[in-house]
C-alpha cells in the first residue's frame, strides 16, 4: 500500500472561476511534472481531486479536495519539501488558496 497525501483548498472571494481552474488543472497535472531526484522520472503514483459536494458550516469553506498516493513516506516528504515543481505550484497558488488543511495516512494503518 502506498502512502496518501490529502490537501483542501478554500479560495479567496475574490479567485474567479478561471482562477480556481487552473489551480486545480496545475495541482493535476503535478503528477507528471514532479520528477523524482534520482530517476528524473514521475513518482507520484495517482491524484485525484473535485470540488466538495457535502458542505456543511463545520468544514470552514473547504470548496475542493485532491488526495495523491506515493510509494513511500520518503517520496512524500521529497514531494512536499524539496521538489522544484510542486514549489513553483505554491508559488503561483498562494495569491488564489485562502486555507489549506492538508492530512496524511497509509492506508489500513490505525
Amino acid at each position: 500500500m502506498g502512502v496518501m497525501h490529502v490537501v483542501m483548498f478554500s479560495f479567496k472571494p475574490l479567485a474567479t472561476p478561471e482562477e480556481v481552474q487552473e489551480v486545480c488543472d496545475k495541482l493535476l497535472a503535478l503528477k507528471d511534472t514532479c520528477l523524482h531526484p534520482e530517476t528524473n522520472r514521475p513518482y507520484m503514483k495517482n491524484i485525484t481531486g473535485g470540488v466538495n459536494t457535502h458542505m456543511s458550516d463545520s468544514q470552514d469553506r473547504v470548496t475542493h479536495a485532491f488526495v495523491s498516493e506515493f510509494d513511500s513516506d520518503e517520496d512524500r516528504e521529497y514531494y512536499l519539501k524539496t521538489d522544484p515543481a510542486y514549489a513553483a505550484f505554491w508559488e503561483g497558488a498562494k495569491g488564489i488558496v485562502e486555507k489549506t488543511e492538508v492530512v496524511g495516512f497509509m492506508p489500513g494503518k490505525f
